[in-house]
Order: structure tokens, then sequence, then C-alpha cells
């Protein structure tokens, strides 16, 4: 088999908890596939689940202490260990590095590139600028780009540190007393709608992707126009998408559109606001699936992903609005399919 079937004859594995096929499939593998982040960790599930705790946890200490989806979830798996994870070493620069930084030509040139509009160009700037800067320079530089609300360059920044790290800049929430109102009405949890935002847009209001997805939440026109049908916006219109309320009040009442449809499921929803519903709904088994299954188990390649990276950063948030939650809690249980007479007492019903 190639890389590529070995990828989903584990999948299809974990599908139905054949955890001997998971481990023999993935020692096929070669090294390189094999040292997959992914794969470690379901190495390391595999053996948790035939018994072989000790071989488990040396693969889940060391995964433990990555800022990802599969880091999260094997410190999960280490939450009852004597095992300590390494300290997380932060760092905040002060106002002498600021302002350093904002002397910086390249700097200057980036900010006055985002304000006029030059969103590609101010982007190609940016990576000159921070293209192998140290830890404290990135950390330096993602504070002047959220002082110029340049929040998607501030983010990426963050994002690039390997040893000394900001976890309120990674995970910034702008906006915030913006989107209130709109969590609060529709009933939302907020660290799972900024996580999702984080991952749409990353707090860029311009933003616009190449199918036409708009805004902070990348909503898709023919998705606005149902949303403002169903909120009676009288005045509603395609440009109103670029206005701040308009997009949290459409964006937040679709996510609580599709969290109903998903059974109040997290995973599922998340699938569904990318993908759309009935793809999502299609994915699941005939029988319950954990939700760190259903999310490696997406067809889809940009959804799996997207899945994954919203699902790490509600944890992230969760954790900064000081409401913390295990990943593994946070990803449920996907529910089965429903068979064509539960469908129909639905209806009837």
């Amino acid at each position: 088999l190639n890389a590529r079937q070995l990828d989903w004859r584990v999948r299809a594995a974990l599908r139905v908890l054949n955890w001997p096929e998971v481990l023999g499939s993935i020692d096929m593998m070669t090294p390189t596939q094999q040292s997959d982040v992914a794969w470690r960790y379901w190495k390391a599930r595999a053996l948790k689940e035939l018994g072989q705790h000790n071989e488990a946890q040396t693969l889940f200490v060391p995964l433990s202490v990555e800022y990802n989806f599969y880091g999260q979830l094997a410190a999960d798996e280490l939450v009852d260990s004597p095992t300590v994870n390494a300290a997380q070493i932060s760092y905040k620069p002060n106002e002498q590095a600021i302002t350093a930084m904002w002397g910086r030509p390249d700097v200057q040139r980036t900010v006055a590139l985002y304000r006029t509009g030059l969103r590609s160009e101010a982007l190609e700037e940016w990576r000159w600028v921070v293209d192998g800067m140290p830890d404290r320079e990135l950390l330096a530089a993602a504070e002047v780009a959220r002082r110029n609300k340049m929040y998607d360059r501030a983010i990426g920044a963050a994002d690039l540190t390997t040893k000394q790290h900001d976890f309120s800049m990674r995970y910034l929430a702008p906006y915030r007393d913006d989107m209130k109102p709109h969590v609060r009405k529709n009933d939302l949890d907020e660290a799972w709608v900024f996580g999702l935002m984080r991952q749409e847009s990353r707090f860029a209001p311009h933003a616009k992707s190449g199918v036409g997805a708009t805004g902070l939440m990348q909503i898709m026109p023919s998705t606005a126009r149902w949303v403002a049908q169903k909120l009676r916006l009288k005045s509603y219109r395609k440009s109103r998408l670029h206005d701040l309320d308009t997009n949290l009040k459409i964006g937040t009442y679709y996510m609580k559109t599709v969290l109903s449809q998903a059974d109040s499921n997290q995973t599922l929803a998340s699938a569904a606001y990318n993908a759309g519903p009935r793809r999502a709904m299609r994915w699941r088994a005939d029988r319950t699936l954990e939700g760190a299954i259903y999310a490696e188990s997406i067809p889809f390649k940009e959804t799996r992903t997207y899945v994954k990276k919203v699902m790490s950063n509600t944890v992230f948030y969760a954790n900064q609005f000081g409401v913390p939650t295990s990943l593994k809690q946070r990803l449920g249980v996907v529910p089965a399919k429903k068979n064509k007479k539960q469908k129909g007492k639905s209806h009837a019903s």
C-alpha cells in the first residue's frame, strides 16, 4: 500500500475501533510517515487500548508538550499520570523592545500597506520582517501588529515562537465586547465562537476568500441571504457583510443553526460550518464515534484540518476565558447516523 492508502487504512480501523489493525497499519508505514504527529498519537492510543500502558506513555509524554491538537489530546491521556510536563515559558516584550521594533522601516512599511488596504502586499512585507527572527523579537513584532489592529499578523508572528511564548497573543480575542451580545442571544459557547473565528479570518474584518466568504466569520453570500431572511434584516445587502455587527449577527446565528442540527456537538457543528451540514451529517458512522475519531476520518483534508484547529483553538480560548476544559471533553461523542425510521419519526413529530 502507498502512504495515502495506509493513512486511510488506519482511519477505517479507527471508525470500527479495531485497535490491533490501527497499530498494525501504522507499523507498516515508513519511519517518515510514522513520525507524523497524527500517527504518533494514534499509535500511542492503540497501545493504551491494547493494555500496553508503559509503551503508550513513552509516546504520550513528548507529544504532550507540543502545542497542537494531538499534543492536547496526549496531555489529556496523562491527566492522572505522575509525569510532569515541561513548564511553559512565557515572555512579554517591554516598551523599549516594542519601540525598537516600531522604528524599523520594514515594519512601518507593513503597517502603511495594511492601512491603505493593500493586504497582500502587507503580508509579503511582513513575511520578510519576521523571517528568521528570534522569539523575543517575534513577540515584540506581534505587539506592534496588535497595537495597529493587524490582528492576523500579530497571531502569525506569535505562532512562530519555538521556546518563549505568549499564548494570549497567539490566541488574541479582539472584538470581544462586540461579540458578547451575539453570543448571549444565540446561547453559544464564547470560547468555541472565538476558536472558529480565529481559524476563519484571524480577526481580519475585511478578509475575503477565493470563493467569496467574507468578513470575520467568513460568511458565504448565499448563507448570509438565508440568515438575513430568517432574522428579517430588511435593509440587508451583500456589502453589509463587511459591517462588523452585521457579520457577527449573521455568523453567530448560523453557528447556532448548525449546532442545533448537530445535536449540540461542537465537533460536528464545526465540520458543518466549513463543509455544510449535509456533508457533516453524512460523515457520521452507524455507531457513536469519539469526537477525535470523527475528526480524523473526515474525507476532505481541508475540513479535517479545519475541525482539528477550531477545536484546539477552543480549548486555548476556554483556558484564557477562565472556563478550562480538556480537548477530549470538548470533542465529545458524535452521535450515530439516524436511520430512515428515526428520520420519519422526527419528521412526523
